[in-house]
């Protein structure tokens, strides 16, 4: 199996991090990566809780109870594995200057992405298609930048949507009440 997932890896890596590289890439990967940050994740969810109307405040909860769980896991899981990055392991990949102090294993960027991208799906199904397509990218993008294997962001995919799923199905009415308590539903 781990013979597989290695083979996974230098395949998918070799084609998105060098073949797939374009000067015009490397701008849109660059700043499409941030769309998966910390940063941005909780605003966008802070946004949705503070202006937006009271469904739309729901939402914005539920995808903070998704990223919130979904990122302790991750964070967790990278100190226990300590997976090295890619760019520390592997020569000649396009690198692109960045320096991360953490571990690889699974891709947080990607696990946020999905975790906020499920909640929106379920939520609103009219947006799915457009909300998976920036998650994917983002995932796409921390391969082409040299920060993580392939396996770190099918990882961080499966636990995106692990993770929301959960919530939404089984967490949804412990999420409604602390609304109720905060003044939001």
């Amino acid at each position: 199996m781990k013979n597989k997932l290695k083979k996974f890896d230098d395949l998918f890596i070799n084609i998105i991090n060098r073949k797939m590289k374009h000067k015009y890439l490397d701008t849109i990967m660059y700043r499409a990566t941030n769309l998966g940050g910390g940063v941005f994740s909780s605003l966008l969810v802070l946004i949705l809780i503070l202006i937006g109307s009271s469904n739309v405040k729901l939402i914005g909860l539920e995808a903070l109870g998704a990223l919130t769980i979904s990122q302790i896991i991750v964070h967790a899981l990278k100190r226990i594995l300590s997976r090295e990055r890619p760019y520390k392991i592997i020569e000649q990949l396009n690198t692109f200057g960045i320096n991360l102090k953490d571990y690889s294993f699974p891709s947080g960027h990607t696990t946020a992405s999905f975790s906020i991208a499920t909640t929106i799906a379920l939520n609103i199904p009219k947006l799915s298609i457009v909300v998976f397509v920036i998650a994917i990218i983002v995932g796409i993008s921390r391969i082409y930048l040299g920060v993580h294997y392939p396996t770190d962001v099918t990882a961080g995919i499966l636990l995106g949507i692990g993770t929301a799923l959960v919530i939404h199905f089984y967490l949804l009415e412990y999420i409604y009440t602390l609304a109720e308590s905060l003044g939001l539903k």
